[in-house]
């Protein structure tokens, strides 16, 4: 019976990438779908969600941590930097904030709400959340650098009027965010590596799961594919039923960055998954990887693209933050410095961070 099962998993996680990605070539570039298709979309789209977590899962299990997240945070940030920009050089005025947007998004997602489901899903089943505070506080840190860097000075600088960089402050702000992820995760994955390992409750480091055998290099290498492919359904079938969400949310009064908002959530599923599935499992130190490497992946990668892209986009490219978000994300990073400290956590910390996104998703509907 658990054969069959087994043997049922991996047909379904084979077969539904393969679909999202015949259903995206004959859906992109549409925006007056039908009810039915749109429907076929979101299931297909779920599923390739559930199986870019299976895929990872097998990944993470050959390659162990904390190769295995920092393979799913730059999977589906490097998709998500060529959505940006596909959506970018289609132009329009709203073109302009889509990177500012998404890589807010993106980080006020991974640091508060995932994070906050993490810790109070780790604490609430094992008494309290554990993690490795030496390296969680290098990643926030890099974080907090980046965002600061790439979304609150443009705000501040006054070579070009408006909250935008002018050409040589781009260029610098491109190469600091790649010199900073590339430090980091050679940090990460080389130098100290042990820093990003789970812990046990007694403070020891968890160099690997005894709780399966590995896969073999075969089969890593086909769920490597498998993973692409699923996530490539994921942001492709987000942005095919954007005009969907989008029309759904103007019915509704609501204002038009919901739609970002909506979207992201969708694309960072997958991380979200993971993370919480690592969280039930006492591994906590592999969801704050997760979470916290893809919001770092988000803008060492996007502002870099979108710095060369905008060699041949015509338009400005507005990536400064308005003071309302600046004030979210200093106290986002207050509060996470706080929370990493002392390397665990309640379901307080938890529930604060969870308040934090609500009160971002409320001025998204509410300005």
């Amino acid at each position: 019976m658990i054969t069959r099962l087994r043997s049922l998993t991996t047909r379904w996680t084979t077969l539904v990438p393969v679909l999202a990605a015949v259903l995206l070539v004959f859906t992109w570039g549409r925006k007056d779908l039908p009810g039915v298709v749109v429907a076929l979309v979101t299931v297909v789209l779920a599923g390739a969600v559930l199986a870019a977590v299976h895929h990872a899962e097998v990944i993470a299990h050959r390659v162990g941590e904390p190769f295995g997240s920092l393979v799913l945070a730059v999977a589906v940030t490097i998709i998500e930097v060529a959505l940006i920009v596909t959506l970018m050089a289609d132009g329009g005025d709203k073109s302009s904030t889509l990177a500012r947007d998404t890589v807010f998004a993106a980080v006020m997602i991974t640091c508060n709400g995932i994070v906050g489901l993490v810790l109070i899903v780790a604490s609430l089943r094992h008494g309290t959340a554990v993690f490795n505070p030496e390296g969680t506080g290098a990643a926030l840190a890099t974080v907090a650098t980046l965002a600061t860097l790439s979304l609150v000075l443009p705000t501040f600088t006054t070579s070009k009027p408006g909250p935008e960089f002018s050409g040589a402050q781009l260029t610098f702000a491109a190469l600091s965010s790649l010199a900073l992820y590339g430090l980091f995760v050679a940090t990460q994955t080389v130098r100290h590596r042990d820093y990003f390992l789970p812990v046990s409750r007694q403070g020891e480091t968890i160099t690997k799961d005894h709780h399966a055998d590995a896969p073999t290099a075969r089969t890593a290498l086909i769920s490597l594919g498998l993973l692409g492919l699923a996530l490539i359904g994921v942001v492709g079938l987000a942005k095919g039923v954007s005009p969907t969400i989008e029309s759904g949310v103007e019915a509704a009064g609501l204002h038009h960055a919901v739609v970002g908002v909506i979207i992201a959530l969708l694309v960072l599923l997958p991380e979200t998954i993971a993370a919480l599935r690592s969280a039930r499992r006492d591994r906590v130190q592999t969801s704050l990887n997760l979470a916290l490497g893809s919001a770092m992946a988000s803008i060492g990668l996007t502002i870099p693209a979108v710095a060369l892209a905008s060699i041949w986009l015509s338009g400005p490219l507005v990536l400064g933050l308005g003071s309302t978000h600046m004030v979210l994300l200093a106290l986002t990073i207050v509060v996470s410095s706080l929370t990493v400290v002392p390397g665990r956590a309640t379901p307080l910390q938890g529930g604060v961070h969870l308040v934090l996104f609500a009160a971002y998703l409320e001025l998204a509907i509410n300005p």
